[in-house]
């Protein structure tokens, strides 16, 4: 029984710097941005809290790279936009960027460490809509070529996290597909950056690219989860989320069309 007694109180002890170790990090991106007024302080802190990763032979380093790629994209695409949201040194600015802080927080805290699917799906969709959006926020003068590459990282990995719940076949050559159909729409919608001016977000702009790619996501993963259910794709099982999907799409693409991501 004293036995018992120590290992709980050794795991309420882990559980404790677990969570004060998470906060510091939220805490410390922001603050490293505030202090050098740069992402790169804060961009080496994601990196170096990613150590383990490295942690084991290297051998292993691939596979643990490519299942924590969805966190580390999550966690770089907050930095750039905490930097963006305080770049004109507002108050509102600087407010965004406490709430940016705050919500990666609650992604390391309650969001990433669970495993269900639901969540898994979460988790990749929030990778998808964060890295785009740093993407698109800083690359409009940036090479085609490499605004698709790193879509095409972002493709992959969210397909990965997404399959591997799954936990079926080739899923490296679906997730390398899906990757492909992802990177050629950011070729596409690199040629009319649209972004629409977030009035409660000071300094960042909602780009058009994200909402396709997360609109196009979502719809792919009802798709699969309905074949992978059933061994077809049932009708009613994506009527809703292709009718919305494709509506969503059909307004942004008539109706606001207006405002580039370059734009004041």
């Amino acid at each position: 029984m004293e036995f018992l007694r120590v290992v709980k109180r050794r795991s309420l002890l882990s559980e404790i710097i677990y969570i004060l170790l998470n906060l510091g990090l939220a805490a410390a991106t922001l603050i490293s941005v505030w202090a050098t007024g740069t992402p790169w302080l804060a961009f080496a802190l994601v990196v170096l809290s990613k150590w383990r990763v490295f942690a084991v032979r290297p051998r292993f380093w691939y596979a643990h790279l490519e299942s924590n790629l969805v966190d580390i994209i999550v966690s770089l695409s907050v930095v750039i936009l905490i930097y963006l949201a305080g770049f004109k040194g507002t108050d509102e600015g600087t407010i965004v960027q406490i709430v940016l802080a705050v919500l990666y927080g609650v992604w390391l805290l309650l969001i990433k460490p669970r495993s269900k699917r639901s969540f898994i799906t979460t988790q990749a969709a929030i990778a998808i809509f964060f890295g785009s959006m740093a993407i698109a926020s800083v690359s409009y003068e940036w090479p085609s070529s490499l605004v698709v590459l790193l879509v095409w990282v972002i493709g992959y990995a969210g397909a990965r996290h997404v399959l591997v719940a799954y936990s079926d076949e080739d899923i490296r050559l679906m997730s390398l597909i899906w990757a492909f159909v992802l990177a050629e729409i950011a070729w596409l919608t690199y040629h009319w950056t649209i972004a629409y001016t977030l009035p409660f977000a000071a300094g960042l702009k909602l780009p058009q690219m994200t909402l396709l790619l997360l609109g196009i996501s979502f719809l792919a993963e009802r798709v699969y989860a309905s074949h992978h259910k059933h061994g077809f794709v049932r009708f009613g099982d994506i009527s809703l989320p292709l009718f919305l999907v494709v509506g969503v799409t059909i307004v942004l693409m008539v109706l606001f069309n207006s405002a580039s991501i370059g734009s004041v």
